[in-house]
Parts: structure tokens; sequence; C-alpha cells
């Protein structure tokens, strides 16, 4: 046998071949579309029908993909009591992940075919923006809101959760959120729900796969993170004093650096544009500075630029939704990327099986009781 390498994490190694989304140091493309182009020029629905289907939909196209979500939207009473039943305690990706597990067995998609599994795939963004809104009003002591028809996938998810319709700056920055997580390539939940479609599993499993991968704090978590880190503080004074400290104690600062993007993550630039336009609305314009303290000097001094994740934690904050939900938020996006990678493997498709190399006893015999 040739000589076996073993990259740790499998960084480097190129595991697949895709159609879907380009991350590079200069640009992320969604099917050959500059992110920056698709935040500035078409909504979450657009981006949905981009993945699943593999073009920008067209204006009956794009009604078709809004009809069903509204079609989708509403949980049928057994998930919504199971919702009840979890213990209050429970993290929102916890019941994020038993619930998607638990709602696979009312899927109203008949058949397992490209076309069945595209529907499929729009059931489950509907129905995961539904579970996350009904476990927010139940913790907070509300019943459930019905769906109303008609709002976009974004004003939908604030109306489900507050029970009144969102401004208009509101549902465009949860809007803008969803099209800036949708979809980046093999990352690990991504690769989860590859794997997973790769045994011939069916696309729920590969979507709760997917969440379960997501959850750990490597991967995501990180706008929670990032904006516990900036509650902390009052003011910019105690935010940049505290960031000396944890330059000369060598501490991690959450929401800055990326696996990819050495030079800045450009889903970042976008985002707080709007994150600026919506603290000042808000009259909160001190959190920007807090926030300003902290990234400059990671500019600056550091040469470490801010992840989408730094002004996500902010963003969510300003529009009143509680940490716990923020990576459950991440799912809401990302679940038309895994589906169209959950697609592309499906359709072209071998059973992940890489090769590891033994480290263990040599071969030896077992020996008797006694001798034990």
């Amino acid at each position: 046998m040739s000589e076996q390498t073993y990259s740790p994490g499998l960084a480097g190694v190129i595991a697949g071949e895709t159609q879907i989304a380009c991350v590079d140091q200069g640009k992320l493309l969604y099917r050959g579309y500059p992110i920056a182009d698709l935040a500035e020029s078409v909504t979450f629905e657009e981006v949905a029908h981009l993945l699943l289907f593999g073009e920008l939909p067209n204006q009956k196209q794009l009604d078709r993909v809004k009809a069903t979500l509204d079609q989708y939207r509403d949980l049928d009473p057994a998930i919504v009591d199971a919702i009840r039943n979890i213990p209050k305690a429970a993290p929102m990706m916890d019941v994020l992940r038993s619930m998607v597990s638990y709602a696979g067995h009312f899927d109203p998609v008949q058949g397992d075919d490209a076309k069945a599994n595209q529907e499929r795939s729009l059931w489950l963004t509907a129905q995961i923006a539904s579970i996350i809104a009904a476990r927010y009003r139940l913790m907070n002591g509300n019943e459930p809101v019905s769906p109303k028809a008609g709002l976009s996938h974004a004003a939908q998810i604030l109306y489900q959760c507050h029970g009144e319709e969102p401004t208009p700056l509101a549902a465009e920055l949860i809007d803008l959120t969803l099209i800036l997580y949708a979809e980046h390539d093999f990352n690990a939940s991504t690769f989860t729900a590859r794997v997973i479609t790769s045994t011939m599993s069916d696309i729920v499993s590969s979507v709760v796969g997917g969440i379960g991968a997501l959850k750990g704090p490597l991967h995501g978590g990180a706008n929670e993170a990032a904006m516990e880190m900036l509650e902390q503080f009052k003011s910019a004074e105690e935010a940049s004093a505290w960031l000396q400290d944890a330059f000369a104690q060598k501490k991690k600062v959450m929401g800055f650096g990326h696996r990819v993007y050495k030079h800045g993550d450009h889903r970042a630039t976008i985002l707080e544009r709007k994150l600026r336009k919506l603290a000042h609305e808000k009259g909160q314009d001190q959190w920007m500075e807090i926030y300003d303290a902290i990234k400059e000097p990671m500019e600056q001094q550091k040469k470490i630029y801010p992840n989408v994740d730094y002004p996500c934690g902010l963003t969510y904050y300003l529009l009143g939704l509680p940490l716990d939900l923020y990576t459950p938020l991440f799912v809401a996006s990302r679940v038309t990327g895994w589906c169209a990678h959950c697609l592309e493997q499906a359709a072209d498709n071998r059973i992940y099986r890489p090769l590891s190399i033994y480290q263990g006893h040599a071969e030896r015999s077992v020996p008797p009781m006694s001798e034990r």
C-alpha cells in the first residue's frame, strides 16, 4: 500500500465537487452570483430558489416559492404539544434538533425523487421557522401565533415571535442575515448533511444531522458568543480596557477571524452597514461605540477582522431577540444550503468512506481470563 497521509480536520482535503457555492479569499458566490449583489438586489426567498432549483426565479416561480412556504408554515398540533413538554431549561438548539426530527413524522410531501425533495426542502424551511417561533412564545408564557399569509419569510419569523408585524427595517435586517447565512460550501454541518445523504438516508435525517453539527461551539454559536462578550460592557472605554487585557493574556476575542477569510469576511461588511442604521433608528448608538472599540484595535493592532457573526449578534440583540435564538436563526437560513447540498449529493452519489491510520496495538493474542 502506498504511504498514507493524515490531514487533521481534513484541512486542505478536497472531499467533493459542487456547483452551489464558491468560498475563496476574495469572494463568496452562490451559484456564480456574488454575495454582495444578492444582498443588495434579492430576497431570501429568491436565494432559496437559487440554491434549491439552480437559478434565480422569475416572478411566477417566486410567487410559487412564497405560496409553498405559506402552505407549510402551520405546525401540526402534536408538534406544538411536544414543544410544550420539553423542559424549559433545554437549549433552543436541542429543541430544534428534536422537533425537526419529530416533524418528519408529519411530512406531507410524497415521494423521494429530486422534485419531491425540493418541495420537502421548502416544507422544512417553513417548519423550522415556525418551530423556533413557537418555542420562543411558549417559553415566554404566550401561545404560538398563527402565521400571516403574505408576509416575507423574514417578516413572518418576527411576526410569529412577537405577535406583531415588524418594522420594514427589522424585516429587512432579518432577511439580510438569512441571505448571508444561507450557504457556505463544505463547512462542518453541510459536510455532515452530505455524508448522511450519501448513505441514501432521507433529507430530514440529513438536516437533523446538520443541526447537531451546527450546535457545536466550534461551528455555530459564534454570534451568541460575540453578543455575550459585547453585553458585558457599559461603555466603549470598558470595552477598550477589556480588549487590551485580552491581548495581554492572549484570550480569544469572539466574532473575529475565519478559517477561510484571512483578510475580512465580505458578509460582515455588508451586514455592518445595516446594523449602524438599525442602532441609530433605535437610539442605541452607544452599542456601535462599544462595537467599534473592539473592532478597530482588532483590525489595526492584530490584523484580525470580524466575521459575519460579530455584527449579527448585535443585530439580533437590537431586534429584541434572546441569545438562545441566534444559532437557531442560523439554522432557519442554512437549511436551504443543506438541502441544496443533499440534492446535489443524491444526484451523483457515492457513499463517503474515508480511511484512517491505525495507531493501536500490534496484532496480539487474546489472553485467558486468569492472565488478564
